[in-house]
């Protein structure tokens, strides 16, 4: 049992769609703005639905009522249906119901029957006897039924011996149409406090049927009654009511569950990610699977941000760790030679001329240590250019113009290269350290050769010179790291050449080659 939540805590994380935030909270907040819409809805459909359930009952017992006077009204010709006329198309006709509380006209309260004369022999006789029939029907089904004749004088019921034949619902069913009206409730007094919800509260429905004896109308059954009450429907139907607001209910803690593991969650964990990362710990954790698409990119991004921070970071301390060690040489040269100065007088000119030249040349070094870290920081802080297409051939020609005269250079580039994504300045750059770097090694030619491959230009740089030992090839572009030290070279001019490159995701690396040093540079194809 204990294994069950675990496994279904998995599938639904396996399942679980990648949602977007503004999909969360569309939702959330339609569903907030359509519920007190759909709860009116509810009630004032459910109100119409109790009114035409009142007016259906009152058809049905109308219906028997006067398909039972028929029966009973002398010289009645009624008789059984046929098996062919019940097979008949057109034998079943029922009744819908005519009702509608935002549609049809509220009448004002039935008034009181007019004086008649006496009613119809024949309806009196029907009436006597089918006043039982009516009065255990209304016993049962709280309706009020009144037996009016063809006159519309009132046989049986309430306003015995007054005619209502003036009003609409009678004057259609004397015609021989059924009729149901509503009217205003003269009797209603309001018993609830909530009752000013309901419409039909204050109303009565009343129905009006012929009875209609061998062809002729003869009488009409008038029935009335209250619709059933809203709230008291709402009683009867409470179980199937609290199933819908359970449905609701469900739904919205689905919605804050949605919310809460989308977007809540997620976002805490993040910051307290941060906060760890911040204090110099803590591990980026991969976002969680229910988190929304835009959460995840931001753990994707806050992720690349920290590894960008701690990479920084380590490349500040070694840079620091490296230009202090860098510094240190030639300040301690200077230092030494100033204090040997300061404390022999009588240095001979020749010694103090030595002094001098250490002095002279250890500054010239920390000079042009000082020029190039200075060219190492702008190449750090170079930007991406947008919408850059160059032609490879110029910077290449321009560089090897103001190459050494002692060095030789075979160049290979195809006429068909595509125009490269990077500065022809950095290009320029870049070429020329490589080509210094290849003389000062001890090279006498070097070959320029490009291809293209796919998205990329590459720009291969090989010379004949000694190589790079193996022990070196892992270290030749950490910044300061020189094989040349004592001939003045600060190590700086592969790392400046990488950023240089890297600004415009171009990169450089040092390839396998039988002879000498051979760089490729891969450059992106602009597009």
């Amino acid at each position: 049992m204990t294994g069950q939540p675990g496994r279904f805590r998995q599938f639904v994380r396996s399942h679980w769609p990648a949602l977007r935030l503004r999909t969360i909270l569309l939702s959330v907040l339609l569903f907030a703005a359509i519920l007190p819409v759909a709860t009116t809805v509810f009630l004032r459909v459910y109100e119409n639905t109790l009114v035409r359930q009142t007016e259906a009952e009152l058809v049905a017992q109308t219906a028997a009522l006067s398909a039972t006077a028929e029966a009973l009204w002398p010289g009645s010709r009624l008789a059984p249906p046929t098996a062919a006329q019940r097979d008949a198309p057109d034998w079943y006709r029922p009744e819908t119901a005519t009702i509608d509380l935002g549609s049809t006209p509220v009448l004002p309260a039935r008034p009181p029957a007019t004086a008649a004369g006496p009613p119809d022999p024949a309806a009196q006789a029907v009436g006597a006897r089918l006043d039982a029939v009516m009065q255990e029907t209304s016993r049962t089904t709280l309706a009020s039924i009144i037996f009016l004749d063809r006159n519309g004088v009132v046989v049986s019921g309430y306003g015995e011996g007054g005619s209502w034949r003036d009003l609409p619902e009678v004057s259609d069913a004397l015609a021989g149409r059924s009729r149901t009206v509503l009217r205003r409730n003269a009797a209603y007094h309001p018993r609830y406090s909530w009752e000013w919800l309901s419409r039909a509260s204050a109303l009565r429905i009343h129905h009006a049927r012929p009875v209609v004896v061998n062809g002729r109308v003869e009488g009409v059954i008038l029935t009335s009654r209250s619709p059933r009450a809203l709230f008291r429907g709402i009683y009867q139907d409470r179980i199937k009511i609290a199933l819908g607001l359970f449905g609701a209910l469900a739904v919205i803690a689905f919605l804050a569950v949605l919310v809460s593991r989308g977007i809540a969650k997620p976002i805490e964990a993040l910051s307290r990610t941060a906060r760890e990362v911040a204090a110099g710990g803590g591990v980026m954790p991969p976002p969680p699977q229910t988190a929304a698409v835009e959460i995840r990119t931001l753990y994707e991004d806050f992720g690349s941000m920290a590894e960008a921070v701690e990479r920084r970071s380590r490349y500040l301390r070694d840079f620091a760790a490296a230009v202090s060690h860098e510094f240190k040489t030639p300040l301690a040269g200077i230092q030494g030679a100033v204090e040997l100065l300061q404390d022999h007088d009588d240095m001979q000119p020749d010694e103090r001329q030595r002094f001098l030249g250490n002095i002279a040349a250890d500054g010239r070094r920390l000079s042009a240590l000082v020029s190039r870290l200075l060219d190492l920081a702008r190449a750090d802080m170079a930007r991406p250019e947008a919408g850059l297409a160059v032609d490879l051939r110029p910077p290449v020609l321009k560089a090897v113009d103001a190459r050494s005269p002692d060095l030789r250079i075979f160049l290979d580039l195809p006429d068909d290269l595509p125009p490269v994504a990077a500065p022809a300045a950095s290009l320029e750059v870049v070429l020329s350290t490589m080509l210094e770097n290849s003389r000062q090694a001890g090279a006498a030619a070097v070959r320029l050769a490009a291809r293209s491959a796919g998205d990329t230009v590459i720009l291969s740089i090989s010379d004949d010179g000694p190589g790079i030992a193996p022990g070196d090839a892992g270290r030749i572009f950490e910044p300061f790291f020189t094989t040349r030290r004592d001939e003045g070279g600060a190590g700086l001019g592969l790392s400046i050449a990488r950023a240089l490159l890297a600004a415009n995701q171009a990169t450089l690396d040092l390839v396998p080659s039988a002879k000498g040093a051979t760089f490729e540079i891969g450059l992106l194809a602009a597009g």
